[in-house]
This record gives C-alpha cells, sequence and structure tokens, in this order.
C-alpha cells in the first residue's frame, strides 16, 4: 500500500507568505522612511518616535525574513510567534482607541493593520489545532 508523503498545502500558505513580506515591507519602510511612515498615520515625527519607529522595523523584517526562510516544518513555530506579537500590538491598539489618548484615525489604523495580521495569524492557529 502506497503512502502519500506530499504534504498538503494549507489554504492560508499564500496569505501567511503574503503577511510575511508585508511585514519585511513595512519593516523597511519603518527604518529607512520612519518620518514618512509616521505623516502616513498622521502622526507627528520626533526623533524619539523615529527611533522606536526604526525598532519596529526591525522586528517586523525579522518575522518576515524568519517565516520566509524557516524549513516548512518550523514555520508554525514562526507563524506563532508573529501571531503572538499582533495580539499585544492589536490589544494595545484597542486598549489607546478605547482611552482615546492617541488621535482616532491614527489608533484605528493601526490597530486594524494589526488586528488583520493576527486575524490571518488566529485562523491558521486554529486550524493547526483541530
Amino acid at each position: 500500500m502506497a503512502t502519500n508523503t506530499t504534504p498538503t498545502r494549507s489554504p492560508l500558505a499564500g496569505p501567511l507568505r503574503g503577511l510575511a513580506v508585508g511585514r519585511i515591507v513595512l519593516g523597511a519602510a519603518a527604518i529607512a522612511l520612519p518620518g514618512k511612515l509616521s505623516a502616513a498615520f498622521g502622526i507627528r515625527s520626533t526623533p524619539e518616535l523615529t527611533y522606536m519607529t526604526r525598532i519596529f522595523g526591525a522586528r517586523a523584517i525579522a518575522l518576515g525574513v524568519g517565516y520566509l526562510t524557516a524549513p516548512a516544518e518550523e514555520r508554525p513555530r514562526w507563524q506563532r510567534i508573529a501571531l503572538m506579537v499582533d495580539i499585544i500590538d492589536t490589544t494595545h491598539g484597542v486598549t489607546h482607541v478605547a482611552r482615546g489618548d492617541v488621535p482616532r484615525p491614527t489608533a484605528v489604523a493601526m490597530t486594524a493593520l494589526t488586528g488583520s495580521y493576527m486575524a490571518v495569524g488566529a485562523t491558521r492557529l486554529a486550524r493547526d489545532l483541530l
């Protein structure tokens, strides 16, 4: 009896690769053009914000490159690490939206960004666990 050793491709494999590429692109923009990225979100740039934006960029690139370059059997670990980051980022975003201490359009846009990444990652985790 023959067995199929070809791994089945997850329907979320493409979106997860897309998110990884998105992390790299956004991270590169955060490092190269932190002021323009801040302005795109309606935030006044300061030297402190530039520094933090570049830290965010490095983290985003590391998560994206880590996922894309990992062997297939290690990608679930990278995806779960990225999901943890997205959950934390989205939770903080929701908190700022609720508090109203960040301009609402900015807080909503940034929370929607991280929330969309979180939703795809959570869907993948749910499929993995079922």
